[in-house]
């Protein structure tokens, strides 16, 4: 059910354990051959995969396209909400979901720069309602749902990368007009920034035209089938969710 067609009766009618969706991504630079509106398009894409095997029951709210992606300001075109900012909008609108009385609810992420962002919030929120032993409040990035290296024959890349070989597939698959020819584009190494650390960095530390990955490896059939793959992901997970018993550690 996407919450942007429904009225508020229809709202105010469903069961609050109805597991509740945020989709959050981002616009931003994504190296010289894709668009950079490639996080939201992908990820509305998978959401609406996702929403259609789940039918009646899981609530999608409208995408949030404005992400945390200050890491990419040196790229014109990427917009990009300040951190603490972004922060603060992500708690609102979980926020908004509890006191409406929703208990399960789950920000999607299509974008890495709003991973931590995303795990912060709901750990404040934790915290804020810390007598509430109903709520689950989650945060989940769509490619972490998934190992397409280990299920998907033909993948060079391992990961996931930035404009790379799994993102320019997806993009070729759903508008490929909008692709530039990918394949003389030369591979960005993932490298090793002091694994396992966690190493702060802005886009042009790791890659000059602002990819990262092998985007030549990408075709529109590895594309079908990544997204087909996460869409199951998410499914699968949601109904984890919409399974849980209300109160315990396990899920």
């Amino acid at each position: 059910m996407e919450l942007a067609h429904l009225t508020w009766p229809v709202v105010d009618a469903l069961d609050r354990n109805t597991p509740v969706i945020i989709p959050v991504a981002a616009l931003e630079q994504h190296g010289r051959h894709m668009p950079v509106f490639t996080d939201s398009m992908l990820l509305g894409e998978i959401v609406a995969r996702a929403d259609q095997s789940l039918a009646e029951s899981v609530l999608v709210a409208p995408l949030m396209w404005l992400g945390n992606s200050h890491h990419h300001m040196d790229f014109p075109g990427t917009l990009s909400a300040d951190p603490r900012v972004y922060l603060d909008l992500l708690s609102g609108l979980v926020d908004n979901l509890i006191r409406h009385g929703f208990r399960r609810i789950v920000i999607l992420n299509g974008h890495g720069g709003n991973d931590v962002p995303a795990r912060q919030v709901i750990f404040e929120l934790r915290q804020r309602y810390r007598d509430r032993q109903d709520l689950l409040l989650l945060a989940a990035t769509y490619w972490h749902l998934a190992d397409p290296s280990s299920q998907l024959a033909g993948l060079r890349q391992n990961e996931m990368g930035h404009a790379c070989e799994w993102e320019t597939s997806m993009i070729l698959r759903l508008a490929p007009q909008l692709v530039h020819d990918h394949t003389q584009v030369a591979e960005i190494p993932f490298g090793n920034p002091f694994l396992p650390a966690s190493r702060a960095w802005t886009m042009p530390d790791r890659s000059a035209p602002g990819h990262v990955g092998d985007p030549a490896a990408a075709t529109a059939e590895k594309g079908e089938q990544l997204l087909q793959l996460f869409a199951d992901a998410v499914v699968g997970f949601i109904e984890r969710v919409a399974g849980w018993d209300g109160q315990s550690w396990d899920g």
